[in-house]
């Protein structure tokens, strides 16, 4: 990771917890009550074809000891109905902050994928995690909601991976490659302006 992109990840991100720390905890105060413990979801998550990191979410969905894989229709049913709305707004996301701070993440990257998915596209993902990943890139405003449509009928685990590994990684994967090559801090703006927007409407 180049020091400036660093360093706007440091500056920008700190500054995004300070200003936004009581909604944080107001957020983390209405699952308590709501839903009770617990009130954060840690995911492992890949920074490196080798180097694994928990990614800090708010949970959004009801706790199972064995919880794996992506998110499809096989889950929907867990969903709680504050998280829903979490999801929906992609603030269950805020808590990501810290892993930037941490230097787990960027602000802006490739979603970091899950190990079974590295381990299954080994070639792919040895590409795609030359660069630093992060709580929104260009995949992530081009194709979620697509990805979501796709896996929204899904109704097993098997089926959900199928689905995830057939349509969904090597297509986000082209996009990844895509910002790969022409990152800046231009574009790396224009996402994250694009991504508050959308979280903001």
């Amino acid at each position: 990771m180049p020091l400036s992109k660093r360093l706007f990840d440091l500056v920008t991100s700190g500054a995004l917890l300070l200003l936004l720390w009581p909604l944080l905890l107001l957020l983390a105060a209405l699952i308590l009550v709501r839903d009770g413990r617990p009130v954060f979801f840690v995911s492992e998550r890949m920074k490196t074809p080798e180097v694994a990191f928990g990614l800090i979410k708010f949970r959004t969905m009801t706790h199972v000891n064995a919880d794996s894989g992506v998110s499809g229709g096989d889950k929907a049913a867990r969903l709680t109905r504050f998280g829903a709305g979490l999801r929906r707004t992609r603030l269950d996301e805020l808590p990501q902050l810290w892993n930037v701070l941490r230097g787990d993440i960027s602000l802006i990257g490739p979603r970091p994928p899950l190990r079974q998915y590295v381990a299954k596209f080994p070639d792919l993902y040895a590409q795609v995690l030359k660069s630093r990943p992060g709580i929104t890139g260009l995949a992530s405003l081009v194709y979620h909601a697509h990805e979501e449509k796709l896996l929204r009928p899904t109704a097993s685990a098997a089926e959900t991976d199928a689905v995830y590994s057939r349509a969904c990684v090597p297509r986000k994967a082209r996009i990844d490659l895509i910002y790969q090559r022409r990152r800046g801090l231009g574009l790396d703006l224009w996402i994250l302006s694009a991504t508050l927007s959308r979280v903001l409407r």
